[in-house]
């Protein structure tokens, strides 16, 4: 039973400590889209797209109204569009139709982002993933709304370096597509290891093909509402930091499967997911940044920032799984830069750099995520940054990702804004010693010892 204590508390958190839920995410199959004739294949998507979302943007919106919970956005992830298109497509430009019709249907339903504008390359392309990878830059050029995610590694094959090292030339060549609006395309294009099927969050969702035909997924935030937690047993030990972690991950956490449920309910599509990702934005107070530093910190980025960071990360989970039975996504914390001002606070003081960065991906939701890097960075050093983080996902058997957005004609110490949940990100000096013949190698790394669990 529910107590006015807890609705008041509720309440607090909504109202004065930046509690939302992220994401009201609709999966959506297209495997039923598949034709050999293009045209026949986006008609085909747009109407699957348009009738099986054209209730969710209202639905998000009435159970704003109803239970005084924000969401911020509503989004719809699809099938990864190598394999729906690969009947049709004979060039990147057919691909680039899909990416037109995608979000052209997304504006019809009224949605923020659409992903799955994708492929899942981890032991090797097809002619129809390649087509799509070289097709990215246009695509997200000439869209608005459109993220795009490729899986390039996984714990159980290993990394496909062939499709690493294209994708640095594509990272470089979608900035060089997108320079006059500060290289914005990237922040739309992120590359996995370990991808999850059940994802909400952009740019990296899609609809995984063992997924039901429609999906409901949540993802939740609320780093807020930890740091307001955390500031009341400030000093105590670790037993009553973690305990208070848990307890408030876990009411954060209820939350979202109430508005999952709902909207599950309303629509008549089965709920999936909760996603408990702490996810930050550039609003004062909501930033993971916050919490590492209330914990004990002096800025994010000193000794002791990965332990913090680890320990985050497991209480906030083994808060949420108590919350809901059906936890997926990446769930954890994120460490953008650009959407976290504690973050950005904390490389502007050369407290935090690229390297301790990658550090932390090892126990973070996800890996280097919304970094500005120089312009004139290469794409063979992009190559070797996504290989790196790669790696750490493949060992240590979780999600992994790279989203990198080197700002053409910016260098270090100048700043972009993005707007929005984007937010803005000072440029960070990336290691000036390449690995051009490393990246050149080709073939795939071959999966760890460890995976083979047969």
């Amino acid at each position: 039973m529910i107590n006015i204590f807890e609705v008041n508390e509720t309440n607090k958190m909504i109202e004065q400590e930046n509690l939302d839920v992220r994401t009201i995410t609709l999966g959506i199959s297209l495997m039923d889209c598949i034709d050999s004739d293009l045209e026949k294949v986006n008609e085909k998507i747009y109407r699957k797209i348009t009738m099986t979302a054209k209730n969710l943007v209202q639905t998000g919106k009435d159970i704003e109204e109803e239970f005084g919970v924000p969401i911020v956005n509503k989004r719809i992830s699809v099938t990864p569009i190598a394999l729906v298109g690969g009947s049709a497509c004979k060039k990147p430009e057919d691909y680039v139709t899909i990416a037109k019709t995608l979000d052209a249907a997304a504006k019809e339903v009224g949605v923020n982002f659409i992903g799955g504008y994708s492929a899942l390359v981890q032991k090797g392309m097809t002619a129809s993933d390649e087509l799509l990878i070289r097709s990215i830059p246009e695509a997200l050029a000439f869209t608005d709304r459109v993220c795009s995610s490729i899986n390039l590694g996984s714990t159980k094959t290993g990394i496909n370096m062939d499709a690493v090292k294209l994708m640095g030339e594509i990272v470089k060549e979608t900035a060089e597509y997108t320079k006059d609006k500060d290289s914005i395309g990237c922040a739309k294009l992120v590359v996995f290891c370990n991808a999850p099927d059940d994802n909400p969050f952009m740019a990296g969702a899609f609809h995984g093909v063992s997924e039901a035909d429609a999906i409901i997924n949540v993802g939740v935030s609320g780093p807020g509402v930890v740091k307001v937690a955390l500031e009341k047993v400030r000093g105590q030990n670790f037993e009553v930091l973690c305990e208070t972690i848990k307890k408030t991950a876990f009411k954060i956490t209820r939350v979202g499967q109430l508005v999952a449920q709902e909207a599950s309910k309303r629509m008549g599509i089965p709920f999936g997911i909760i996603d408990l990702s702490l996810a930050p934005t550039p609003a004062i107070g909501d930033s993971v940044a916050g919490i590492l530093e209330e914990i004990g910190l002096e800025r994010v980025g000193a000794p002791g920032t990965t332990a913090a960071l680890a320990m985050l990360n497991d209480q906030v989970k083994k808060g949420g799984v108590m919350a809901s039975s059906y936890v997926g996504g990446l769930s954890g914390a994120f460490i953008p830069v650009s959407e976290d001002q504690g973050m950005i606070d904390a490389v502007a003081a050369n407290a935090l750099t690229i390297e301790k960065l990658e550090a932390m991906t090892c126990v973070c939701s996800v890996g280097l995520d919304m970094i500005a890097i120089p312009g004139d960075t290469t794409p063979a050093t992009i190559s070797g940054m996504i290989a790196d983080e790669m790696a750490i996902g493949m060992v240590n058997q979780k999600t992994t990702a790279v989203r990198v957005i080197p700002v053409i004609g910016k260098g270090v110490g100048e700043k972009v804004e993005f707007g929005g949940l984007l937010g803005y990100a000072p440029i960070m000096p990336v290691n000036s010693f390449a690995c051009d013949a490393f990246v050149n190698r080709g073939g795939r790394i071959p999966a760890p010892i460890h995976s083979f669990k047969n």
